[in-house]
C-alpha cells in the first residue's frame, strides 16, 4: 500500500493531526482499505458464529460439557494476538489474510458460545415443558422454541463478537493484511504520519459504529416480543 511521505514528526502545519487533503489525494487507497477490513470482518464473525453456536448447544444439552467447552474457548481467547499470529502466519502463510482470519475466529469464539449458552439457559422451564407437551423432540424443540427465545443474548454476543473483532483485525497489519490497520501502523512507520494514523483509527472506530447500529436493528427486528417486553 503507497502512502505519501509525511512531514517531520512535530506539531507544525506540515504535520497535522487530521487533513482532508490527506483523505482526497488517498481516497482509493482508504476505500480499499475499509472493504478489505469490512469483509475480512464480516467472514470472521460468520465463521466464528457457525462453530459457536453448535457448541454452545451441546453444552447446553450435555451439561458436563459445559465447563470444559467455555474453559477451551476462554483459553484460546487470552493467547496473545501477536504470539497466536507468529504460530499461525508460518503455517499457513503470510500472503493471504487465512492467519488472520483463523486468529479472528478464535477469539470470536468465547464471546458467541457464553452468550448464546446463556440466551439457551434462561429459556423458562414452563416453555420448554410446553414444547414437550405439544410434541416437539429435541430438535424440533431448539429449532422453533429455544433459539428463537434465545435470540437477544445471541445476538449481543455477535455485536461484542463483530466490535472486537473490527479492533482485533488491525492486528494483521504485522503482514501486511490488517486492513485499516495497515494506514496506522504505516503511519508510525512514515515518520509519524498523523493525518495517515487519525484517519485509519477513525474509520474503524466509524466502521464498528456502523456494524454495531446495524446488528442492534436487526435484533430488534427478529426479536419484536422483545420489544413488547420492554415496553
Amino acid at each position: 500500500m503507497s502512502v505519501p511521505l509525511a512531514a517531520p514528526a512535530d506539531d507544525g502545519p506540515g504535520n497535522p493531526w487530521f487533513s482532508w487533503q490527506y483523505v482526497l489525494d488517498n481516497a482509493e487507497t482508504l476505500r480499499g482499505a475499509l472493504e478489505f477490513h469490512a469483509g475480512l470482518t464480516a467472514r470472521a464473525v460468520v465463521l466464528a458464529l457457525i462453530v459457536a453456536l453448535p457448541l454452545a448447544v451441546l453444552a447446553y444439552w450435555i451439561k458436563p460439557l459445559t465447563g470444559p467447552i467455555l474453559a477451551l474457548s476462554g483459553v484460546l481467547y487470552t493467547i496473545p494476538s501477536l504470539a497466536l499470529l507468529a504460530l499461525l502466519a508460518p503455517a499457513v502463510g503470510t500472503t493471504t489474510d487465512t492467519s488472520v482470519l483463523i486468529a479472528l475466529v478464535l477469539y470470536a469464539l468465547l464471546v458467541l458460545v457464553r452468550n448464546a449458552l446463556t440466551g439457551l439457559t434462561q429459556v423458562p422451564d414452563e416453555v420448554r415443558d410446553a414444547a414437550t407437551g405439544m410434541g416437539y423432540g429435541r430438535f424440533g424443540r431448539l429449532i422453533r422454541v429455544e433459539l428463537p427465545l434465545a435470540l437477544p443474548g445471541i445476538m449481543t454476543g455477535l455485536r461484542l463478537a463483530t466490535v472486537s473483532t473490527v479492533a482485533l483485525v488491525t492486528v494483521g497489519s504485522l503482514i501486511g493484511q490488517g486492513g485499516l490497520g495497515d494506514l496506522i501502523l504505516g503511519g508510525f512507520r512514515n515518520n509519524f504520519y498523523k493525518a495517515e494514523i487519525v484517519t485509519g483509527s477513525v474509520l474503524c472506530l466509524a466502521l464498528a459504529l456502523i456494524l454495531d447500529l446495524l446488528l442492534a436493528g436487526v435484533g430488534r427486528l427478529l426479536t419484536p416480543w422483545a420489544r413488547r417486553r420492554a415496553s
